[in-house]
């Protein structure tokens, strides 16, 4: 059967399979609940009813502020079924200032005209309060029925019509939203289940946010839409206590799950053979690593500590992905390790060229293969002019395909920057060898740190209103740490001098302090440096690769 939208099959289920496992959510205390296909598909249309009731209509925006809960997958799945646009937003933290997320809230609200924010009462009066000049509905989940309304039906959705908003995973200010259509979805869903080889036998385990790409469509959606059995668990859970993922895995003989790179690290680090004894892998045929680049060293760790427990190397896989292309670009085949490509360090580096060298010889590192295209996808290296690259030349990555986002929502201006002719400019570099993609970093200066996007515009702009540091004189950047499996921050900032100078360690705990409240970001490391000791461009901007190697050569010796 052709869907036109992929609402249809999770309906037809509900009506042909009732008691269809569609998840398992376990709760932070441990306890899991299983929802069937029926107990999803009447939750999904409480909400949907409860918003039309209060005037929600379709393609009118909806923003779920909430927590991983159950609450959160019937809100945003209740939104689809009115035709109405659902979008996650980031919950808050205890590390996050308040006012300052209430104030991000507004900022997106008003900017994209939501027509109504999902909320816990405890929110309600501060949210009503911020967004009294807004033509938006504060709404809390106590009015979101869990009952179905019986004479509840689904409007005629389209294709083309857009289907769901994802956000950038940006630090602060106004965040991308990614307009994604039924029919891209759809594309995405069939195309990467074939790269994936989905099949009936699969259990999907997942701790991933839902408001990131891999979280939302490999470890949500794209199960949802598919029938395959889902294992969900709370992304705060995971980071405290790592292996009750791999547990889930041991019950539920779960088949794949995706994981950043730093997540590699985290497990292999803080798992302990007496929290493991028992654990059985081997039903996991595929762990996928995404979302920020991939570390050989990372997959070596991981195995060694879980190869004793069932883990088969040719389990590790590996998959390109960005929101703006729904999700997965690439995917390493399934049954076989990914690539690994041994190139000469310095030509890389002062050539652009991925030279091939013997495996493990001096002045070389080894590239982890992100796999070939999926169907539907193709990719381009592109020079500086944009002009086509050859095999094994670095340049920037361009994406085209059948499953691309319609546009950012009310950003034409992000729309002319980053598409032409169809291909988007995705602003990582890498190379093609054989048909598979190497990922060697970004042209931008985006800092990932366990899967975030961390701009460090938003930290300079921190550092620049932090009394005793000389505005516009601070550089942040980022440095891969080896140990964790992923970017760390550093910053680098002028201190004032004479009658405006502070303590120098005020300073730090005060800036430390307020980017965390902020941005959620810890700093690896903080240098305070007299006047004039940063670089800058001509134009008079902050040199971050300039800044990046003077640190490395002052402060580490390299």
């Amino acid at each position: 059967m052709i869907e036109t939208n992929f609402i249809a099959p999770v309906i037809r289920r509900a009506a042909e399979k009732p008691d269809h496992p569609t998840l398992t959510f376990i709760a932070e205390d441990g306890a899991e609940t299983v929802v069937t296909a029926a107990q999803f598909h009447r939750r999904a249309t409480g909400t949907a009813a409860a918003l039309r009731a209060v005037g929600i209509a379709p393609d009118d925006l909806v923003i779920l502020v909430l927590k991983h809960s159950q609450q959160l997958l019937s809100a945003f799945w209740g939104a689809l079924y009115l035709g109405a646009i659902p979008s996650i937003f980031p919950f808050l933290t205890e590390k996050l200032d308040p006012a300052l997320y209430m104030e991000r809230v507004k900022t997106l609200v008003t900017h994209s005209g939501a027509r109504a924010v999902v909320t816990y009462a405890e929110f309600r009066d501060t949210l009503a309060d911020l967004l009294k000049d807004a033509d938006c509905r504060v709404l809390t989940t106590e009015e979101m029925p869990e009952a179905a309304d019986a004479n509840f039906a689904a409007p005629e959705v389209t294709a083309e019509k857009i289907a769901f908003l994802q956000h950038s995973s940006g630090t602060t200010g106004l965040q991308k939203g990614v307009a994604l259509s039924h029919r891209a979805v759809l594309n995405q869903i069939s195309a990467y289940g074939n790269a994936i080889e989905l099949n009936q036998h699969d259990v999907v385990a997942s701790w991933l946010p839902l408001y990131h790409d891999m979280g939302l469509i490999a470890g949500f959606v794209m199960p949802i839409v598919a029938g395959t059995p889902l294992v969900l668990m709370s992304p705060f859970h995971w980071v405290r206590d790592p292996k009750i993922l791999l547990w889930a895995i041991h019950r539920h003989k779960a088949t794949l799950a995706w994981l950043p790179n730093f997540a590699y690290n985290h497990i292999a680090r803080t798992a302990r053979p007496a929290g493991l004894e028992g654990l059985d892998l081997s039903s996991w045929r595929m762990v996928i690593n995404c979302s920020e680049p991939a570390y050989h060293a990372s997959h070596s760790a991981f195995l060694e500590k879980l190869t004793p427990y069932g883990l088969r190397p040719e389990a590790l896989a590996v998959s390109y992905a960005m929101a703006e292309n729904t999700f997965a670009v690439t995917q390493t085949v399934p049954g076989a390790p990914p690539r690994l490509d041994w190139v000469n360090i310095a030509v890389l580096q002062s050539e652009r060229k991925a030279v091939a060298a013997e495996a493990g010889s001096a002045g070389t590192t080894v590239m982890v293969s992100c796999g070939a295209p999926i169907e539907g996808t193709e990719v381009r290296v592109l020079d500086a002019t944009g002009a086509p690259l050859g095999e094994r030349q670095v340049g920037e990555l361009a994406v085209r395909s059948n499953c691309m986002l319609s546009g950012y929502y009310k950003r034409p201006d992000l729309d002319a920057e980053t598409l032409v002719e169809g291909w988007y400019r995705t602003g990582d570099m890498g190379y093609l060898a054989d048909g598979e993609v190497f990922i060697t970093g970004r042209m931008k200066d985006l800092i990932i740190v366990g899967g975030k996007n961390v701009y460090p515009q938003d930290l300079e702009a921190i550092a620049n209103h932090t009394p005793g540091i000389v505005p516009g004189r601070a550089a942040a950047f980022g440095l891969m740490d080896e140990r964790i499996g992923s970017e760390v921050v550093v910053m680098v900032a002028e201190r004032m001098n004479g009658a405006e100078a502070r303590d120098p360690a005020e300073i730090e705990r005060d800036l430390r302090q307020r980017i965390v409240q902020e941005t959620e970001v810890t700093l690896a490391d903080m240098r305070l440096v007299d006047e004039r000791w940063l670089i800058k461009t001509s134009s008079g901007k902050v040199a971050r690769g300039d800044n990046r190697a003077k640190y490395l050569r002052e402060f580490r010796g390299q």
